[in-house]
């Protein structure tokens, strides 16, 4: 069960990334993020965050 959960995460998560300006979702590789090689479709800004999580307890 627990690795069904690990592969859900993994797909809404893993390598996605927020437009800081616009909000727009990007699915890219992190080290293309550090390198700044990436733009945002819509805005062709180049400040992302990661998508967050929400912590549950």
């Amino acid at each position: 069960m627990a690795g069904k959960i690990e592969a859900i995460q993994g797909r809404i998560f893993k390598n996605i990334f927020i437009c800081k300006k616009c909000g727009a979702k990007l699915r890219t590789e992190s080290r293309k993020i550090a390198e700044g090689k990436v733009r945002c479709r819509t805005c062709k800004g180049d400040v992302f965050r990661p998508k967050s999580r929400k912590v549950t307890k």
